[in-house]
Formats: structure tokens, sequence, C-alpha cells
């Protein structure tokens, strides 16, 4: 945006969400409203009087978390273009190589390889074991730059915190009464990266699997125990993709 105090012009997607906080005469700090994942980056503010003039350079950065995300159709089934649009179906966006870093150092230890958005493929690894890449250190394993139109691989996305809540609707339900159930909550069926937001940032656990909006199954455990699948680490934990005629399941509504 450009401004002379009082009338301003808006460019760009982001230009309507932004303006000046004016708190006080002095105040040009910029404030940007109903922030989206793609707001995260380098901002520059230029301020201009007579001949003189002087800037300042602000990251943004937003506060979230990184899941792995696999195609209905199996492992390693995403083109690059592929990937980041299976993010943004799921509330996310295709992860930066520092926000895969920051995951890592927060414990996410994944053997699939999967699109970062600068179109390298990495995962991330704590415990070592032969099957995912041998006996190397500990870190981000690296294929490097790939072809982004004949490679497949998974993605892994970043999402962040919701305006909304996700709750659990009791079954066992296919996959079109869990629909339907959500929908009689005032709700939709809850996107993955809905999930891992209320898993991550609001501690949801909860030891029941249920119907997802991709037709994933899965559930979050933020305190593991031998009753809930009894892998040590807390995480979402995930069935698959089930038949969805099989009445098995709960539903994870998103409202």
């Amino acid at each position: 945006m450009i401004t002379n105090g009082s009338a301003h012009k808006p460019y760009g997607l982001l230009g309507p969400r932004a303006s000046l906080r004016k708190a006080h005469a002095m105040d040009a700090s910029l404030r940007l409203s109903n922030l989206e994942l793609e707001d995260d980056g380098r901002y520059r503010c230029e301020l201009i009087n007579g001949i003189k003039d002087e800037s300042v350079v602000i990251t943004l950065g937003i506060e979230g978390m990184v899941f792995p995300y696999q195609s209905k159709n199996g492992r390693y089934k995403f083109t690059y273009q592929e990937a980041k649009e299976a993010c943004v179906e799921q509330d996310g966006t295709l992860a930066t190589f520092k926000q895969l870093y920051r995951a890592w150092t927060e414990g996410l230890d994944w053997c699939n390889a999967g699109w970062l958005i600068d179109g390298r493929v990495r995962y991330p690894i704590l415990h070592p074991r032969a099957e995912c890449g041998g006996e190397l250190l500990p870190g981000i394993r690296s294929y490097g730059p790939r072809d982004r139109i004949r490679d497949h691989f998974d993605a892994f996305c970043f999402t962040s915190r919701t305006t909304g809540f996700v709750f659990f609707v009791g079954g066992p339900l296919t996959f079109g009464e869990a629909v339907q159930a959500c929908r009689g909550e005032g709700g939709e069926l809850a996107l993955v990266g809905q999930l891992y937001s209320a898993w991550h940032f609001l501690s949801y656990d909860r030891c029941n699997g249920g119907w997802l909006k991709d037709g994933s199954v899965r559930f979050p455990i933020t305190t593991p125990r031998a009753s809930c699948g009894g892998i040590p680490e807390a995480g979402v934990r995930t069935f698959g993709y089930p038949n969805k005629t099989l009445r098995l399941y709960g539903a994870y509504c998103y409202r």
C-alpha cells in the first residue's frame, strides 16, 4: 500500500488487508488483518518526508507446524504441483526448509521423502535406522532438487492455528454417514491440517479413529498410552484410507 497518512491506495492480494495502526500522530506501524499462511515473509516500510526518507525491513513468521501428507493412492504419488494443491486442500501450504528444520528440532521423525516449496525433496530423521537411509547421522536428509513434473514423492505441509475448533462425533459410521453427522452438528468433516492444528496447539487427545474430509481415518494423541496404539511418541495416528462403506469409525468435525 502507499499512503499520505489520510488517503491510501492498496495493491495486490494483501493490499485490502493492510492499513496503518495510527495509535498516535507519529505511529506509522503496519497492520495486517486476517492473516493467511502465504503472508509469511519479509516486508519493507519506507517513510518519506521531503527529501529525507527512512526504511526498515521486518520479517513476519507465522506460528505453525509441519505434517507429512500422502496421496490416497499410496506412497510417492505426488508431482510437485499435486503436492502443492494437496496441502492447500488440507488447510496448509507446502513447507519451507526452515519450517521442516524447526519441526525436526521439535521431534518430527519421518522416513518418507516429501516435496518442499523450493522444489527440493527431503525427510527428517531423529533416529537413524536401516530402512530410513542407513546409519547416517540424524538430520534433514535430502534428495536435492527434483524434476517437478516427472518425479513423484509425498508432501510436507505447513499449517497454523484455525479460527474454529475440531470435535468428535461417535460412530460407528460410514464415510457418508460421517458427512451427515457433522452437518447435523453445524459443521463439516475436518481437514487433516485442522486436526493437526487442534492436536498441536490445543493438545487435542482422542483415542477413537474418525473419518476426515479426504477419506482418511486418523486420531490425535498427546498422552501416549498402550490402549491407544502403543506408540511412545505423541502424534496424529492414521489408519490410511479405508473403504468408505465400512461402518467402523466416528467422525472428526470442524466448526
